[in-house]
């Protein structure tokens, strides 16, 4: 075995738990979008389909250290996206049994296997949600398409019910044999309007100061250890290292949570970044967007910085990663403890597997034009040929692209049209 391959097969404890990953090596949540939904029948949404179950048993012959599912929604009628996998108190749904059988799925080989809980709050889409709920009435403006209504601040009542339907979900994922939860406090849902200045103008014991803002983070957590009452039970966080906004949630904020969720005992951190409202104020115009390519190399640079102040909590960076030679030089320098990969496991659902053997050393490349929207709807598609038991699209062949780019601009027209037309003036 190859010095790279050692560092990366190289087991590790988590501190709090005791919980132990096989490898460096974790699946990062990405949105299935493979669960049961009725537009109509409300108690029809969010159950566990064959087809998830056969995506995660898929996954789970690739030896990753970790599974984290995409995001599971605390509320049926709050969704990040139709075919989002549910568990609300308020439906008839046998959820023990369900998700078993998805963990089963998942651990069936030795993989740790995480659920990540969410609540998309103001990032909702009207079609689903046309009253969302948020930290205060912040609008989230339109993104890749899609139309979002003007929340309403949440009462105290309603953040308590918040709080203890989280908690509610994760007892009911630690009865069906899950190994912890991942509470999403990134990307501009739910937990991250709450940590954020932008979206988050309240003038009560939840609003203000980053103690304030935080109070729900935290009191999620401790309602979970209290629920739950199992020490061996993984509680991660998602968190934003920034995000890249103005008025957002700021690098600094970002590395006072780490340390408090670690006195808290949280086992795992992943940073990530950003929101779906990347566009920064007119006063910044001379650079709208901050790169997708920038961000991510940010990730990495921000848990270098974060290293010296975290000394239990493990910690994961997702984005970017495609080399195993990167892979490992990142833990071996204690930059990252776990490498996250999200898009390259769409491509290649078997990639740690033969990273580790030494039979590739990086991930499969693709000839997509620049942009995130349409690399996230091509990875989306291979999800769901890998639950469909299909060949996954090669997506390094440009013959492949093209077919695909055609299909979505038939399908998403005006999306598309910005996409490309974004890419066309960033080339010229």
């Amino acid at each position: 075995m190859s010095r790279t391959a050692h560092i990366l097969a190289q087991p590790i404890m988590f501190p709090f738990s005791g919980k132990i990953a096989k490898n460096r090596f974790m699946k990062s949540a990405m949105s299935e979008r493979l669960a049961t939904f009725s537009t109509y029948d409300s108690d029809e949404r969010g159950q566990p389909t064959e087809e998830l179950i056969r995506l995660y048993d898929t996954w789970s012959r690739g030896d990753i250290g970790i599974l984290i599912t995409g995001n599971i929604q605390i509320k049926h009628d709050h969704l990040e996206a139709t075919g989002n996998a549910i568990i609300d108190w308020d439906l008839p749904s046998d959820y023990v049994d369900e998700f078993s059988k998805l963990a089963r799925a998942a651990k069936a080989r030795g993989s740790l296997v995480i659920g990540q809980l969410s609540h998309p709050g103001r990032q909702v889409s009207i079609n689903i949600q046309p009253y969302p709920e948020s930290a205060s009435d912040i609008e989230q403006p339109p993104a890749g398409g899609v139309v979002f209504g003007r929340p309403s601040p949440l009462t105290r009542p309603a953040i308590q019910d918040i709080v203890d339907r989280f908690a509610f979900s994760a007892c009911v994922l630690h009865q069906a044999g899950f190994d912890g939860v991942q509470l999403h406090a990134a990307h501009g849902f739910l937990l991250a309007q709450f940590l954020s200045r932008r979206t988050n103008q309240r003038k009560d014991e939840f609003g203000g100061t980053l103690a304030n803002r935080s109070r729900l983070l935290f009191q999620i957590i401790a309602a979970i250890r209290t629920t739950v009452n199992d020490p061996k039970f993984i509680i991660s966080v998602k968190l934003n290292s920034q995000d890249f906004t103005q008025d957002g949630f700021s690098a600094n904020e970002s590395r006072e949570i780490a340390m408090r969720l670690e006195q808290a005992g949280v086992d795992l951190i992943e940073l990530s970044g950003g929101t779906y409202e990347l566009a920064i104020s007119s006063s910044h115009s001379a650079q709208e967007r901050t790169p997708a390519v920038a961000r991510e190399a940010y990730f990495l640079d921000f848990a270098e910085q974060l290293r010296p102040h975290i000394k239990r909590t493990k910690v994961a960076v997702t984005g970017g990663f495609r080399s195993a030679a990167i892979m490992a030089k990142a833990v071996d320098e204690r930059a990252a403890d776990i490498i996250g990969l999200g898009r390259p496991l769409t491509a290649e659902p078997l990639l740690v597997k033969e990273l580790i053997a030494g039979e590739k050393t990086q991930a499969k490349g693709d000839k997509f034009p620049e942009g995130q929207l349409i690399r996230m709807a091509a990875a989306a598609s291979q999800i769901a040929e890998i639950g469909n038991g299909m060949d996954i699209t090669d997506f390094d062949n440009g013959f492949n692209v093209s077919r695909f780019l055609a299909k979505l601009q038939k399908e998403m027209p005006a999306t598309m049209s910005e996409a490309l037309s974004s890419h066309n003036s960033i080339r010229r």
